[in-house]
């Protein structure tokens, strides 16, 4: 922790001395980094802390630098939340483990800032955990903002996989079928038990495993962080499914506040996670060449989107397009020097 870092205790009971609980017995310590998503945030903390949750739990909020107003609003409308103000954005994967060093639950469950989880959450997925204590890692079932299914879990990716993701390869369906092998489309939300991969959004798991497992990757600034971690638990204990809870994940919330930032990371942290879990140099090379040769047309084919929709006055999607078209612009602009040294 550095000396930048501002760690505050806010004044007020604990959520575990609300519940009645000593801080010993603290069963699960949710974990929470936030970047600029007040609103988001504010609806996450209201989920977990105004109505039952069957635990004695705790919530751990690290904010890495928000200028909105949320940590603010955190320590006015949540007393007993435990906030880590951090003066700068120094990552998701380092939040989360700031989060989990500053906790004291036996079980740790690292949740979005974009997420809302129902009552009783903590505690069927307390409960599962403990059916199944050969697994070290368990993930609930996410649904989007309309509630219908959003894909929770996925197999191992492949650069081939990726490369189905470029302009210029996807129209040969060379990579096809590693992509739908990546994407898992035969996802089944009804689905219980292990699988290769949970997505990052909500993911509970005990203690021991995650100091066993030597916690997030701290190289990872944002995205991938989640599937190398889930590979990395996977190598040790099984990783589980559990459908009996859904988890409301908005999804992309910081992605389209910030869209330059996440479209560097996301890119350099697809690099990490493809080295961290087997890819060669060889075809991580090839993946760098063409990904950098696809970015100045995948520029130009979103701006081509963004200028239809706008035109055809489809305004919801068009601002979509300009996100996507921002983020683009800032890669070609400023990260492909990163990108290649990732």
């Amino acid at each position: 922790m550095t000396a930048a870092t501002e760690i505050e205790k806010v004044v007020g009971r604990s959520a575990t001395e609300v519940a009645g609980h000593d801080a010993h017995d603290v069963e699960v310590s949710v974990c929470i980094p936030n970047w600029n998503c007040r609103e988001l945030v504010r609806s996450c903390l209201e989920s977990l802390l105004h109505q039952p949750q069957g635990v004695a739990l705790e919530v751990v909020v690290v904010d890495n630098g928000s200028t909105d107003g949320a940590p603010e609003m955190i320590a006015a409308e949540f007393p007993e939340v435990t906030l880590i103000r951090n003066a700068a954005n120094d990552g998701f994967s380092r939040a989360n483990n700031m989060a989990a060093s500053n906790a004291r639950g036996r079980y740790l469950f690292f949740l979005n800032n974009d997420t809302v989880v129902p009552a009783n959450c903590l505690a069927r997925l307390l409960a599962y955990a403990k059916e199944h204590p050969e697994a070290g890692m368990f993930g609930p079932r996410l649904r989007n903002s309309d509630g219908s299914f959003q894909i929770s879990y996925r197999r191992r990716p492949s650069v081939a996989a990726m490369l189905h993701r470029t302009l210029l390869l996807r129209w040969t369906g060379l990579c096809r079928r590693a992509y739908r092998n990546y994407r898992r489309e035969s996802y089944d939300p009804s689905y219980r038990g292990e699988i290769d991969l949970l997505m990052g959004a909500a993911v509970f798991m005990p203690r021991s495993v995650f100091i066993q497992c030597g916690g997030w990757d701290e190289e990872f600034a944002f995205g991938c962080e989640d599937l190398e971690f889930a590979v990395r638990v996977g190598s040790r204990y099984a990783v589980h499914f559990c459908p009996d809870v859904d988890v409301i994940h908005h999804g992309r919330a910081s992605s389209r506040l910030n869209a330059g930032f996440c479209t560097e990371n996301l890119a350099i942290g697809w690099i990490h996670s493809l080295r961290k879990t087997g890819a060669s140099r060889a075809s991580l090379l090839a993946y760098k060449m063409i990904v950098t040769l696809d970015s100045p047309i995948q520029l130009f084919a979103t701006l081509a989107q963004w200028t239809a929709r706008r035109l055809g006055g489809r305004r919801a999607k068009a601002a979509k397009s300009r996100i996507a078209l921002i983020g683009v612009a800032h890669f070609l602009r400023r990260s492909l020097p990163k990108f290649w040294r990732a």
